[in-house]
């Protein structure tokens, strides 16, 4: 029986990169719906539910992305509402591959050093990506700071992940280099998770702090948001930090997105937001 993979985007038009990675992670096909809401899916919910026999129903998944993670999480719901025993199907949920690039940098960051009780800055970490890496490190034990350049953008930020995961985030506004350099001072952990091609701190911000362990950042576009590290860099040692580049810890967010496609196929209650990845990347890292 074919493995098929229902691909809810919020967006217009489905990611072109969650169809190629679903197809990798051992879809058979990928069917993609863009535009979706919690008020218009139901007829797709439907359909995925009610046509294979329970035994086959392992067969069907579906996986919600969008680069809009507050409309992927009500999606996320809205889908789960429609499943009742003995009708439902696996499903995952990666807005703008936020769960996995989250999932995979933070794996990695814990490879180099331990997250209980250490300080975490997450620069420009307002976005799906920063706040779900965040979200994760305090679930861990870190205490975890948000810069934005807005005050307001930090504390909305802080507020989401306190209401999805019920951690305790600080909002710091850093809205320039010298803002985000005090930012980090005390700081065992940096990670940069800002737009693509946004350099948010210079090597000297960083180079000769006593506190810093771990420096990671998520922009493979030049220039990297962290000056003086490299996309390719792969827990290399600089100044005495460990650092990894967005390339250097995704091939690990690759593998871990390829490996949960396959998860979802493995039975139909398959739920994998947050939580179940990360601890999936923890396993692989």
């Amino acid at each position: 029986m074919k493995k098929l993979l229902f691909q809810f985007d919020t967006d217009s038009h489905p990611s072109v990169f969650d169809t190629v990675v679903a197809y990798d992670g051992g879809a058979d096909h990928v069917i993609g719906h863009g535009g979706l809401t919690p008020a218009n899916v139901g007829g797709l919910v439907d359909g995925c539910i009610f046509t294979r026999a329970p035994k086959d129903k392992k067969n069907t998944a579906i996986f919600i992305g969008g680069s809009n993670m507050k409309a992927g999480q009500q999606l996320l719901e809205a889908v789960q509402q429609h499943f009742f025993p003995g009708f439902q199907v696996s499903v995952m949920l990666d807005s703008n591959g936020s769960n996995t690039t989250a999932a995979a940098a933070v794996a990695r960051i814990a490879t180099s050093t331990g997250l209980t009780g250490k300080k975490a800055v997450i620069l420009a970490g307002t976005g799906p990506v920063g706040q779900r890496a965040a979200a994760m490190m305090a679930l861990e034990g870190a205490e975890v700071s948000i810069t934005s350049r807005h005050i307001f953008n930090a504390e909305k930020a802080c507020f989401a992940m306190k209401e999805r995961f019920n951690v305790d985030l600080t909002p710091v506004e850093a809205a320039d280099l010298e803002a985000r350099a005090a930012a980090i001072q005390d700081a065992n952990i940096v990670l940069a998770t800002g737009a693509a091609g946004v350099e948010l701190l210079k090597p000297e911000h960083w180079q000769h702090l006593p506190h810093l362990e771990v420096l990671a950042d998520a922009n493979a576009t030049p220039p990297v948001g962290i000056g003086g590290t490299e996309v390719m860099d792969k827990g290399q040692l600089r100044h005495g930090k460990v650092i990894w580049g967005a390339i250097g810890f995704g091939a690990l967010k690759l593998a871990l997105h390829r490996a949960c496609i396959g998860k979802l196929f493995t039975d139909n209650k398959q739920v994998l937001d947050a939580e179940v990845i990360f601890q999936l990347a923890k396993q692989m890292a």
